[in-house]
């Protein structure tokens, strides 16, 4: 019988680098320039890429929604971002910023019937995603479909991971850990360093409280690492993604899951060898472990 939980993880770290290139691509970059965004900072154009599909979100939404950031963070840039440029304006930007991006690292393979077929597999699997108390993956699933292959893909890769996305936070509040919780708690198991986790803004002073909040549950030891009972924890964690993340695949077949990963493995590959994503960062996809926070 199919392990549907482990074949929704298998896919997504197959379709989160395609996903996940919007937010380091030049070609996206150029269009937030273009809308006003500062982009010698990643942040004002991430939370108006991510966010948009939510409307003129406030710093309150986006916070809940995006779990791991600092609230302090968040409010240095929401809801100022939608006097920059409209929900609508980010998302149209967006998808130029995403054609450009797919047609440079793909080339002649954007035309390739293998792409179309991808395309129509994870569109597929994105439809079948159940969408109650998921409000990323449902704002994303009430944009229009493009109608170009790549754009499908892209789209669909989307859906998927905001909805993988919303059952970790599901997972994350049922083992109890809060946002800053969450990334230290990440930190300990070796994900990333430290250091990587600065930019979603809590102090060191918040860093610190929810370290010793952690040691205090006996999840980490004094130098923040990973305890026995902590990687377990973690690893409840994952194993309930998993499980709230595996509906979509089962809607595609143990067979159609390789199918979609073996078409996806050219775009997959572009992305990784254009050298876009930071070889160390908290997507949590290539890392040894569990894939974590986003």
């Amino acid at each position: 019988m199919a392990d549907f939980p482990s074949l929704a993880r298998q896919t997504w770290h197959q379709l989160e680098p395609v996903y996940a290139s919007v937010y380091f691509s030049p070609e996206v970059t150029a269009q937030a320039d273009a809308l006003g965004y500062d982009t010698t900072e990643r942040w004002p154009a991430y939370f108006a890429l991510r966010a948009a599909p939510l409307g003129a979100a406030t710093a309150q939404l986006v916070t809940a929604t995006f779990y791991s950031f600092s609230p302090h963070a968040v409010a240095e840039h929401v809801p100022g971002i939608w006097r920059t440029a409209s929900p609508q304006a980010v998302l149209a930007a967006r998808t130029r910023g995403v054609d450009a991006t797919l047609r440079a690292m793909l080339g002649d393979r954007i035309a390739d019937p293998r792409l179309a077929e991808a395309a129509e597999l994870a569109r597929t699997a994105a439809e079948a995603a159940a969408l109650a108390g998921r409000p990323l993956a449902a704002a994303n699933a009430a944009l229009d479909w493009p109608t170009e292959p790549h754009l499908v893909l892209w789209q669909a890769a989307n859906i998927l991971r905001e909805h993988r996305g919303d059952g970790h936070l599901v997972a994350l509040q049922a083992a109890g850990l809060d946002g800053c919780e969450a990334l230290v708690s990440f930190a300990g198991i070796g994900a990333a360093p430290v250091a990587n986790f600065a930019s979603r803004g809590w102090s060191e002073q918040e860093w610190a409280a929810a370290h010793d909040r952690l040691r205090e549950r006996g999840l980490l030891d004094a130098e923040g690492g990973a305890t026995e009972r902590g990687l377990e924890v973690r690893d409840e964690v994952e194993r309930v993604t998993d499980e709230l993340a595996a509906a979509p695949y089962r809607a595609l077949g143990e067979d159609g899951c390789a199918r979609l990963a073996e078409l996806n493995r050219p775009a997959f590959t572009a992305v990784i060898e254009s050298g876009l994503l930071p070889t160390q960062s908290t997507l949590g996809i290539l890392t040894v472990r569990a894939p974590g926070p986003r």
